[in-house]
């Protein structure tokens, strides 16, 4: 049977650029002529993607099958967790929902998910040329050694060698990846072939000595030193993201506050907003809103949670005041449901209360259902007014991750659902207020749609007497994945990397 060679990327903590390198190297491995896959047996995030058979996975393995220029399947992240709270999460096995577990009961669940980890990787193994293998947070988490499912024992297990990455921008790197080598154990530390310093700022002839001293004291070798780069146009997975944006990424125009939900999800629907010149800027306090010329509300794990933390924060209060003077605002997912006039949730699916009075800027009811809604959607725009005039009829691709089903008393559905992977569809989504003001829907991705987008920005526009942009800001994802390559290719060993790989 055909036995794909591997190389997985560890980390020395959380955010050390391990996805980023894997999507790297997945793009650099295909330029070269290789078939290649991405691996990672479990994710924790709240940012996913519905793949094209209706499962849930971390969008950082879809950045990466995207880089590899493959479609994202479920085998590439097979056991996905979903904080609930500090001490819980959902737990979707093979891209379906599992269980809502507590972090310690998660720990004992974890052996039981080794053969679907194990099965989905070899799936991916006799398909493939190459498998690229993220672990995720640090292998040197003492306190979950025996237990993890997702580095030193996915090493082990598949045999491969393994590239410990660390982010030299937050400080202590080479205490951080000496400590990490240090608390191996020597199975373990024989697996590691090699170093990465990511996130360099300035002259990398200053490292010279402390690169020399590093390979040295661990007798491993430095394989490169990856720059620090903004200009590269690549969703991100994890919200620390968010707290290394600079306060204002943009001077445009249009000024977009994005209200940072304490459980947000799948903020990459926004990034194409700051590609066409918008200020998008992420705001936690009410004084932020300032006069935004557009409020969203995102996706969100926990819309109960995240709607009480409005309530708490004086948010709602704010959001409501400038809804009455005329702000447009768009809710998107959990966003949405928080628009409505109450969720209902009678078998305490998210919550322990049964009703939640939601801010009532929409005339929709959430009632919260066991089961999770999952799929990739194409749409046709229904209606004509306010925020959606000028784009009746356009036809947008996205997706939906939801577990309420949200009924409408509003006269004007926003979307009409036409097709999903299993054929033919007919349902609205969606809702738009008689003022065209206030815009809710489920669907993913919508400002990915370039036309629909350009159209969006420019009737906002109108309506704050803004002039109209050309809106040339189409992303071509392929170009942005091969400039990753290329900064990587040049700044990484690369052919002993293959080299590694081969032995």
């Amino acid at each position: 049977m055909k036995q794909a060679k591997t190389i997985m990327i560890q980390g020395t903590t959380s955010s050390a650029g391990k996805s980023i390198m894997v999507a790297a190297l997945c793009r650099i491995f295909r330029q070269d002529g290789y078939k290649v896959a991405p691996f990672k047996s479990q994710n924790m995030a709240l940012n996913s993607f519905v793949t094209a058979e209706g499962g849930e996975i971390g969008r950082a393995q879809v950045v990466q099958a995207e880089a590899a220029g493959i479609e994202p399947t479920v085998d590439m992240n097979p056991v996905l967790l979903k904080p609930t709270t500090d001490t819980g999460c959902q737990v979707i096995v093979l891209g379906k929902v599992a269980r809502t577990i507590s972090a310690r009961d998660y720990y004992k669940y974890t052996p039981s998910l080794l053969e679907t980890v194990s099965d989905a990787f070899q799936r991916l193994r006799a398909a493939y040329d190459i498998i690229v293998i993220e672990g995720a947070g640090s292998p040197a988490e003492i306190n979950l050694k025996d237990r993890e499912i997702v580095n030193m024992r996915i090493a082990k297990l598949s045999g491969t060698p393994v590239l410990i990455v660390g982010d030299i921008d937050r400080g202590g790197v080479f205490a951080s990846l000496v400590g990490t080598l240090e608390l191996l154990d020597d199975d373990e530390r024989e697996l590691v072939k090699g170093m990465i310093i990511n996130k360099f700022r300035g002259d990398v002839t200053l490292l010279e000595s402390a690169l020399e001293y590093l390979e040295n004291r661990t007798g491993k070798p430095v394989l490169g030193v990856v720059p620090y780069f903004r200009d590269i146009r690549i969703a991100q997975e994890d919200s620390v993201y968010l707290d290394d944006r600079p306060a204002n990424t943009a001077t445009g125009d249009l000024d977009i506050a994005v209200i940072r939900l304490p459980h947000i999800s799948n903020y990459d629907d926004f990034d194409p907003l700051e590609e066409e010149g918008c200020m998008v800027r992420y705001v936690t306090q009410r004084f932020e809103l300032g006069n935004a010329h557009l409020i969203i509300l995102p996706g969100t794990k926990s819309t109960v949670a995240d709607l009480a933390y409005l309530r708490h924060s004086g948010l709602a209060t704010s959001i409501l005041a400038r809804a009455r003077a005329g702000t447009p605002i768009v809710g998107i997912c959990g966003g949405y449901q928080m628009l409505g006039e109450k969720i209902l949730d009678p078998q305490k699916v998210e919550s322990q209360n049964t009703e939640v009075a939601g801010l009532g800027l929409l005339n929709v009811v959430t009632d919260f259902v066991p089961e999770k809604s999952t799929t990739q959607v194409r749409a046709r725009v229904l209606a004509d007014l306010g925020l959606l005039a000028g784009t009746k009829g356009q036809e947008l691709t996205g997706y939906e991750i939801h577990m309420g089903k949200t009924r409408s008393e509003e006269a004007t559905s926003a979307f009409q659902i036409i097709e999903t992977p299993q054929g033919a569809a007919d349902y609205a989504d969606g809702v738009l207020n008689a003022q065209g003001t206030v815009l809710g829907t489920y669907m993913h991705g919508l400002f990915h749609n370039d036309g629909f987008r350009q159209t969006f920005l420019n009737t906002l526009r109108n309506y704050w007497g803004l002039a109209e942009s050309s809106g040339d800001a189409t992303i071509n994802k392929d170009k942005e994945y091969d400039k990753l390559a290329e900064l990587v290719r040049r700044n990484l060993n690369i052919p002993e990397i293959y080299r590694i790989m081969e032995a």
